[in-house]
């Protein structure tokens, strides 16, 4: 969805190391957060109280939840819908 009025953000639970190479290796060219970094007191995935990996959250202008869950084709799927209304201005 290059060049659309979307934004994807990751957050990792692996290891440090462990996800930079998921990265080079995955060409990943989105943002990455890790998950719990050390010493932190609180994690990404407990404040968005995450149950499994992964969780996609689909998030409108509105800052409104459009999907939450485990199925990327759902998530795909609902997120090309919320950009085609952005661009027929609805």
């Amino acid at each position: 969805m290059k060049g659309e009025p979307f934004a994807l953000i990751g957050v990792n639970s692996d290891d440090l190391k462990r996800a930079q190479e998921a990265v080079e290796e995955n060409e990943l060219n989105w943002r990455n957060f890790q998950n719990s970094p050390e010493g932190a007191e609180s994690s990404i995935s407990d404040a968005w109280r995450v149950r499994g990996w992964p969780t996609i959250v689909v998030i409108d202008g509105s800052f409104t939840i459009r999907y939450r869950g485990h199925d990327g084709h759902e998530a795909t799927k609902i997120a090309k819908e919320l950009v085609a209304k952005l661009k027929a201005g609805k």
